[in-house]
């Protein structure tokens, strides 16, 4: 009898032990758990010890082994995939790198008063106040930072007043700044018919199906007046 109740309780403890999942964590504990579900960033599971109490999250990071009631075993030995692909601080995605908007430009101008006034009697050029714009964008990376902000400079030549029969070219260099999404800012010199001064630029970029489409504002002080320009280009670069 004594040896049929030690069989008895030895086959009991047998398939108490067979019952239970074993998780082994990164640290070397060792957890008597029923698992009840492995998610991409989380082990949830319950304690063997009272299998009607609470779900308990597990940060999958921390679990080194699962070992199954059946014997099997899981051994995990990577980052979740969910850590591997959220950006973490200093990411940035694709396609935030490196956006280069070199291309083709057009747009119009807007001359002051004492602007086209000044053209008429020094340069005798008798222009519009309203003028188009032809030209191209050239612009270099100077450097990309981990947010995807870079530093840029750019060279824009341009030919104005087409439309009226007239040939007014102008040079701009800026050395301006682009964030990760597009906006950027920049300021240079311009040399045009009109004299030598600063130019104050921003700008954006819109996109679509695969399509660049930058718009640029900038603004050209100088003593002998003021022009305001709105430029407008496209290019399939993406990087």
């Amino acid at each position: 009898m004594k040896k049929l109740l030690f069989t008895c309780l030895a086959l009991f403890v047998v398939i108490a032990c067979q019952a239970q999942d074993i998780l082994t964590k990164r640290n070397g504990d060792e957890l008597q758990v029923k698992v009840q579900e492995i998610t991409l960033t989380e082990v949830k599971y319950k304690r063997f010890d009272n299998l009607e109490g609470p779900l308990i999250s597990i940060l999958k990071s921390e679990v080194f082994m699962i070992k199954y009631e059946n014997g099997s075993k899981t051994v995990i030995t990577a980052e979740p995939a969910q850590q591997a692909t959220t950006p973490s601080p200093g990411y940035y995605q694709p396609e935030q790198q490196h956006l280069k908007l070199s291309g083709p430009r057009l747009g119009f101008t807007v001359l002051s008063s004492r602007l086209v006034d000044n053209l008429e009697e020094e340069h005798q050029e008798t222009v519009s106040p309203f003028i188009t714009q032809f030209g191209w964008q050239f612009e270099t990376r100077i450097f990309t930072l981990e947010n995807g902000t870079s530093g840029l400079f750019e060279f824009v030549p341009l030919v104005g007043g087409l439309e009226q029969g007239k040939f007014l070219p102008s040079l701009s260099a800026l050395v301006g700044i682009r964030g990760p999404k597009g906006m950027e800012f920049g300021v240079g010199p311009n040399v045009s018919v009109a004299g030598a001064g600063l130019v104050f630029a921003a700008g954006t970029n819109f996109q679509s199906q695969g399509i660049n489409f930058p718009v640029n504002v900038a603004f050209a002080p100088s003593k002998d007046g003021a022009r305001f320009s709105v430029l407008f280009g496209f290019n399939s670069r993406r990087y």
